[in-house]
């Protein structure tokens, strides 16, 4: 499974973007499928994960209430609604794919996309 991360950019606080990780495989589905972040000088986090049909999800207590993840198995796409976002949200944010849920390794990881936040 190959991940390609899209939808970064610039905005302001307050403001709202939509990630979208576009996988390409048949076995999109059967994944359970995650957000990262990471900070310049920190420690990449997760942000968000999903089970494979999207019917369950965690969220870390810093974007709960503003961030939701989803995804759509029939065109292969993850995404993550982030809403009132704050300068601390600036990271390059990445998704991954892993075989169990709540998944302790991924085994699929797309490539970075930037968000930034401007104060």
């Amino acid at each position: 499974v190959q991940l390609q991360a899209s939808g970064g950019g610039l905005v302001q606080t307050g403001g709202s973007l939509r990630l979208s990780c576009a996988a390409s495989g048949r076995t999109f589905s059967l994944l359970s499928m995650a957000w990262f972040r990471q900070a310049p000088g920190k420690e990449r986090e997760s942000v968000a994960e999903t089970n494979w049909n999207g019917g369950r999800s965690t969220y870390a207590d810093s974007v709960k209430g503003r961030f939701t993840i989803s995804r759509d198995n029939g065109k292969n796409i993850l995404y993550l609604q982030m809403n009132s976002l704050k300068p601390e949200d600036t990271a390059v944010y990445y998704c991954a794919g892993g075989l169990v849920y709540p998944a302790r390794k991924f085994d699929y990881w797309g490539q970075g996309t930037q968000v930034t936040v401007s104060s």
